[in-house]
């Protein structure tokens, strides 16, 4: 991780936050971690990434190097404090949004509610508004013994983002269309194990990823075939290439 931009330190509304800038240009790529993800799951996009733009990436509240909440981390909770941070360290609008997994849902609503400030989006085996529920809906025996033992070692919070899921989703669906804007939807193509997955829950998250593509006129889809839920881990050179596309239809 040696690559690493320093971390800085910012608050934003009474709320400690860490944050890294590196590179130079517009649009900027912010960087959105997925549930409990932290800056240092990006490690492998650098330093190539810094030769693209501007790039921010940042530990939301709870995070890594953030301390917990303070307030209920639903969706629009997200969107505003990251706003803030972004007007706070001179990153001006748009923005390329790459958010990966549970990230999805906040750069959805984010381009949804703040279209003008949002050049583009790359979903990074993203978390669909629908697949909210149906997971673990589609759970199988194996992951509700896990999950539930972990629930009995961990620290419950209301006020963190996964526990507001469903309030974000419902912000999702009352908030405006999604914009036309450049979108790429990269998707693993590792399929997990069976003992992990039900057959059904990946065929609902497959129609899911494909929905989230067709939410503007200009999105595609990828599938990094030699990848699971982490392309950015095992495959970053085909990340990378799908953020330089959209940077350069951005630019258009």
């Amino acid at each position: 991780m040696k690559h690493l931009p320093k971390k800085r330190e910012a608050v934003v509304d009474g709320q400690k936050l860490a944050y890294t800038i590196a590179g130079q240009g517009a649009p900027a790529i912010v960087l959105i971690n997925g549930a409990g993800g932290p800056i240092e799951g990006w490690y492998k996009l650098y330093p190539e990434i810094e030769t693209l733009s501007t790039v921010v990436a940042y530990d939301r509240p709870g995070i890594g190097g953030s301390p917990r909440a303070n307030e209920p981390q639903t969706g629009k909770a997200v969107v505003h404090t990251l706003r803030l941070l972004l007007q706070q360290a001179g990153i001006q609008p748009p923005y390329v949004l790459v958010a990966h997994s549970f990230g999805g849902l906040h750069a959805n609503l984010f381009a949804r509610l703040h279209p003008d400030e949002v050049a583009g989006v790359v979903f990074l085996e993203a978390t669909s508004p629908d697949d909210v529920g149906m997971m673990k809906e589609y759970q199988s025996a194996a992951q509700r013994v896990l999950n539930g033992a972990l629930n009995i070692f961990s620290r419950p919070d209301s006020n963190d983002e996964v526990s507001n899921e469903r309030r974000t989703v419902e912000q999702i669906k009352a908030a405006p269309p999604f914009p036309h804007l450049p979108v790429c939807v990269l998707s693993g193509g590792k399929k997990p194990p069976g003992w992990m997955s039900d057959p059904k829950a990946l065929e609902m998250r497959n129609t899911h990823q494909e929905q989230l593509a067709r939410s503007s006129s200009r999105g595609s889809r990828l599938v990094a075939q030699g990848s699971g839920h982490f392309p950015q881990m095992s495959e970053p050179a085909f990340v990378l290439d799908a953020i330089r596309k959209v940077l350069e239809q951005c630019r258009q």
